[in-house]
């Protein structure tokens, strides 16, 4: 059964919801600096926040800007992350990355999309991470748990990760854009997860559109007469 796209009404007491459950909500990934972060958001690919974390606080103590990395070097850097997965690639891009940063931007994260997709290793969802995060900018990077909300609720109904964003950059109401991605996340990843979500205990379930969500525990649905 296909699920349909939320109203304005729904959407607006979904992200309420999420908004009071976490006010102020933040990266689970460690960091100090837009370049830290930068760093931190390309090694966390096919990784853990937790196992990125584990290496960047060895990591950053010791090199934590472009030019202290490229110090390093791809073996000495290889040292530090090597217990995150596919860290001989990641090494690479990274001084690849930080000898850009040096040669074309003073050693400073660039704060454009395009700027930053052109940095080795950095693909659109690495950019708006960074842009979001960093420097609060109204980005969406839309990851396998947003992809997975978004289509399970209806929030975000898309065929493919770009088709999801733009519905998302479409329909979430300005108040909420700049914490958006991080309530997302967070909701997917503890809450609206893969195989049992935890629908019982949900607190946006009852503006939730899919069909399945009562097998699971959610309670009533919300009279969709009043939401239009």
């Amino acid at each position: 059964m296909s699920v349909k796209n939320m109203t304005k009404k729904q959407i607006q007491t979904f992200f309420e919801r999420l908004r009071a459950q976490r006010p102020h909500p933040q990266t689970e990934l460690n960091y100090s600096s837009p370049f830290e972060l930068l760093i931190s958001v390309m090694l966390s690919a096919q990784a853990t926040d937790v196992s990125v974390n584990k290496a960047t606080d060895k990591l950053y103590p010791v090199a934590n800007t472009a030019q202290a990395i490229l110090a390093l070097g791809v073996d000495g850097l290889k040292t530090y992350i090597k217990t995150i997965g596919l860290y001989n690639s990641k090494a690479e891009n990274v001084i690849k990355t930080c000898q850009i940063l040096v040669n074309q931007h003073q050693g400073q994260v660039p704060q454009t999309r395009k700027e930053l997709e052109a940095l080795p290793g950095v693909g659109r969802k690495t950019a708006n991470v960074v842009l979001n995060t960093a420097f609060g900018q109204p980005t969406m990077a839309v990851d396998t748990h947003i992809f997975r909300l978004g289509n399970r609720t209806g929030l975000a109904v898309g065929k493919n990760v770009l088709e999801v964003e733009d519905r998302l950059i479409k329909v979430i109401p300005k108040e909420f854009m700049i914490d958006a991605h991080h309530w997302l996340i967070l909701h997917g990843r503890y809450c609206c997860i893969a195989r049992k979500p935890k629908c019982a205990e949900c607190i946006v379930s009852d503006v939730c559109n899919w069909p399945d969500r009562f097998e699971l525990g959610a309670i009533k649905a919300i009279p969709t007469k009043n939401l239009s």
